[in-house]
């Protein structure tokens, strides 16, 4: 649409070019923050210029930003460049923290629709393979001479340091060594895990690595979860299948139970071909160092 840019714009005329409302405008010139170019002495119509349109623009855009009329009112009496770089940097920093907190919402919540999806769809009685990314978690070590009482009060403040607003706005779990299970210490966890809902660097932190894992599920009294073990190393004995590194377990539907003997046990573990992990066992060559002829 086209203005001749010295012609007067009446007040529907203006605030339609801005898509706002005609009480906007006539509030902006109650309260004095943006008033119209001339007013009818006849009829008290407000007419408004085109080169109004940018001064019009900055004030909602800042109140786009949540930037108080007050504020607007100042920035007004003493408009500047410099002015307004300040605002909208500090403006810009506080989006960028919004913007920040929304995605991480959102993955978290992400993450809690994908595990009512998987309770919609799971067997059981399946044990069946995935494939996972890598992954960087925060992990905390244990031991079965740690009590409840102290992993609890180990995870939280692991977690503080990363200032989640909510217990649950991280996906939290148990690692449960390959070794152990083959040795049958399905009790001895090594460490709890928590999954953030933002990205961390790998350096300083386990890496959950990729590839293919085996996925099961066990509901009920944890007492019967090394049966569940015990399928899994079964299945895997039949599959021709090595279990690597950890057991990563993790609870799946906490949100919708009322009693802990309906709790559902996500158990996630890596896996490689036993005949492929023992050829890449017998062609691994150690580095040459000169010293130790």
């Amino acid at each position: 649409m086209k203005y001749e840019k010295n012609k007067m714009l009446t007040i529907g005329q203006f605030a339609a070019m801005h898509g706002i409302n005609k009480k906007t405008l006539m509030w902006y010139d109650e309260i004095g923050l943006f008033s119209p170019a001339a007013v009818s002495p006849h009829n008290g119509y407000r007419y408004y210029s085109y080169h109004q349109s940018s001064v019009l623009e900055t004030i909602l855009l800042l109140r786009e930003l949540d930037v108080s009329v007050s504020e607007i009112q100042d920035f007004m009496k003493n408009r500047s460049a410099r002015s307004l770089k300040h605002l909208l940097d500090e403006k810009i920093t506080e989006l960028d923290r919004h913007i920040s907190h929304l995605q991480e919402l959102r993955n978290t919540m992400s993450h809690h629709r994908q595990n009512m999806a998987t309770l919609l769809q799971m067997d059981l009685s399946e044990i069946t393979f995935v494939e996972k990314e890598p992954c960087p978690l925060i992990t905390v070590d244990i031991s079965r001479q740690v009590s409840f009482e102290e992993e609890v009060e180990l995870i939280t403040a692991e977690t503080q340091k990363y200032h989640l607003r909510r217990l649950h706005d991280a996906s939290y779990g148990s690692m449960l060594p390959a070794e152990h299970l083959y040795q049958g210490k399905f009790e001895e966890y090594s460490s709890l895990f928590v999954e953030l809902p933002f990205p961390l660097p790998e350096e300083g932190f386990h890496i959950r690595p990729g590839g293919k894992y085996l996925r099961a599920f066990f509901r009920g009294n944890w007492e019967h979860l090394p049966e569940k073990y015990g399928e899994i190393l079964d299945f895997a004995r039949e599959k021709g299948l090595t279990l690597l590194g950890h057991s990563y377990e993790t609870g799946i539907n906490e949100t919708v139970i009322d009693r802990m003997e309906d709790y559902i046990v996500q158990i996630e573990i890596p896996v490689q071909h036993t005949a492929l992990l023992q050829e890449k066992q017998t062609n691994f060559q150690p580095p040459f160092r000169p010293y130790d002829s």
